[in-house]
């Protein structure tokens, strides 16, 4: 799973995601992508889920891109832990995505397999998600 490498610091806030997407809201790579349409953070299990079901849709013929990363450290304290003695440890790594986001592109396969592969991915994420096209 995508995590990063170094970070300078070990935790950070939760945070608020506001506004819309002021950049990666365009295709950059492939002819099909999949737009995020609402605020949401996405962990790095469902992205490798989604990329999962991607490849194996497209049948590894064709090329995929992610466009999004986990860099934000979500921590959880244990089940039945008493209030206080500070913040828990780092459970997982979470990508925060803003309305308009490209999460993923395709290309190199037909319309109807790009369409399908993205709807298998898009029942892998928790936000609602948009098929995009090139020129459309």
């Amino acid at each position: 799973m995508l995590s990063p490498a170094r970070m300078k610091y070990r935790k950070h806030f939760k945070g608020k995601i506001k506004g819309v997407a002021s950049r990666g809201f365009r295709l950059s790579f492939g002819s099909y992508g999949l737009k995020a349409l609402e605020p949401e953070r996405i962990t790095a299990a469902q992205i490798e889920a989604a990329r999962r079901a991607i490849t194996r849709c497209m049948a590894r013929v064709g090329k995929v891109w992610i466009r999004i990363y986990p860099d934000v450290p979500v921590s959880q304290k244990p089940a039945e832990v008493r209030m206080g003695s500070g913040k828990g440890s780092v459970e997982y790594w979470a990508c925060r995505v803003r309305p308009g986001t490209i999460l993923f592109e395709i290309d190199g396969v037909s319309e109807e397999i790009a369409r399908r592969a993205l709807s298998l991915a898009a029942a892998k994420l928790p936000t609602l998600t948009k098929f995009v096209m090139r020129g459309a």
